[in-house]
């Protein structure tokens, strides 16, 4: 075997990469900063399996997540599996099933690998650590305002400090169509126009302008799109329209949930896009972006929906959100590393822990080496034990 074919074995799939040191060690870490945040607010982890039966797991709001899904055959039961492309679905899965006599709200965290089929122009990766938290059992104001908070608190307890927030509506548009009662065809111009921003499309979207009754819609559809922006006066401008009854209940929800949060944290910049829906097809309610202002980067993803299986009378209201690592390590900074102390040959075990407990990391020589300070700087250590001083190099 040649040295090439050795490289080749490094190869991996597009979308698919090995986590080398340091960046595993933070990535671990930053996991644990924030299950223990969400512990300290009362959300307990769970752990779903990586790979579960297709209908479980594509059941429900899961179902917008197929064409993403890796499927497989299990050779136990002959029955088509699925493995997590997310763990949401999942979460809500046991909360609805092994944990419905559970009081609620019920709250629940977790942490772990999902993998989808491809990736996207912003986001190539396929394969990605989630952590994240879901609120189940209760469609309040209050909890939608509580998982926006603690995705914050999160992110910044592991040291993403500017953030920024972008809430959303992404089912508003369809309850003012359905107020209007708009037929599919305009209404299916008015999100194409709407999801390119472009006013004057809105403005044409629902055809002849010399109809009052469209004029009026088409003024409206303007009228959310301008809402969007710094929340404040957003909001302002999205409670100023005569909306259709389940539209103007959704604005004065989010109202209520802007309020919540500047009233808890008052400098958090927050946007509103009353309008925007992609990417959040199977959110029934608020929802909300976390970004990094360094790089705009989407930090977390989170909102209300169905958890469940709403076909089969079985679901329950929820809120939630999940943090993508990959996305966090990049955006935080790297904490300085541990100092590593190398042990030369023949010092006792016991007296690792000392030199532990100052803060090293301890690297012991198992074999006979060269002179101690090369071979030190040899294994990347920052110090070495030379009679008894830990000496730097």
């Amino acid at each position: 075997m040649t040295a090439n074919d050795n490289d080749h074995r490094g190869l991996l799939p597009a979308g698919l990469a090995d986590l080398l040191p340091p960046d595993a060690a933070r990535e671990a870490r930053a996991i644990d900063i924030a299950i223990e945040r969400f512990a300290a607010f009362g959300y307990e982890r769970v752990k779903p399996p990586l790979v579960e039966f297709e209908e479980s797991l594509l059941g429900g709001p899961g179902a917008a997540l197929g064409p993403q899904t890796f499927r497989l055959m299990d050779p136990v039961s002959q029955r088509m599996m699925g493995v997590r492309p997310d763990m949401t679905v999942q979460v809500a899965r046991i909360a609805v099933t092994r944990l419905k006599h559970e009081p609620r709200p019920l709250r629940l965290s977790y942490g772990g690998n999902v993998i989808r089929v491809r990736g996207s122009a912003l986001k190539p990766e396929r394969q990605f650590a989630q952590v994240g938290t879901e609120l189940i059992g209760v469609d309040s104001a209050e909890a939608d305002a509580e998982a926006v908070l603690l995705a914050v608190d999160a992110l910044r307890s592991i040291g993403v400090a500017d953030l920024t927030v972008d809430l959303n509506l992404p089912t508003l548009v369809a309850a003012v169509a359905a107020g209007l009662k708009l037929p599919a065809e305009p209404l299916r111009r008015m999100r194409r126009a709407l999801d390119r921003k472009d006013e004057a499309a809105v403005a044409k979207a629902l055809g002849d302008k010399s109809d009052k009754g469209d004029k009026k819609g088409a003024d409206l559809f303007v009228g959310l799109l301008r809402a969007a922006g710094p929340a404040d006066r957003g909001i302002a401008r999205l409670t100023g329209l005569k909306l259709p009854a389940a539209g103007a209940a959704e604005a004065a929800r989010l109202a209520e949930v802007v309020k919540l949060v500047h009233s808890a944290d008052p400098d958090l910049p927050l946007t509103i896009d009353p309008v925007e829906y992609r990417g959040l097809e199977y959110q029934t309610g608020v929802s909300f972006s976390v970004f990094a202002l360094k790089g705009r980067q989407e930090l977390a993803r989170g909102g209300r929906y169905s958890a469940g299986y709403p076909d089969d009378g079985v679901s329950e209201p929820a809120t939630g959100f999940t943090v993508y690592m990959d996305a966090v390590l990049t955006a935080s900074d790297a904490e300085p590393q541990r100092p590593r102390l190398y042990l030369p040959l023949g010092i006792a075990w016991s007296e690792a822990g000392p030199w532990q407990a100052k803060g090293y990391a301890v690297v012991r020589a198992v074999v006979a080496g060269a002179e101690v300070r090369a071979e030190a700087k040899r294994l990347n250590c920052s110090h070495a034990l030379i009679d008894g001083d830990a000496v730097p190099l």
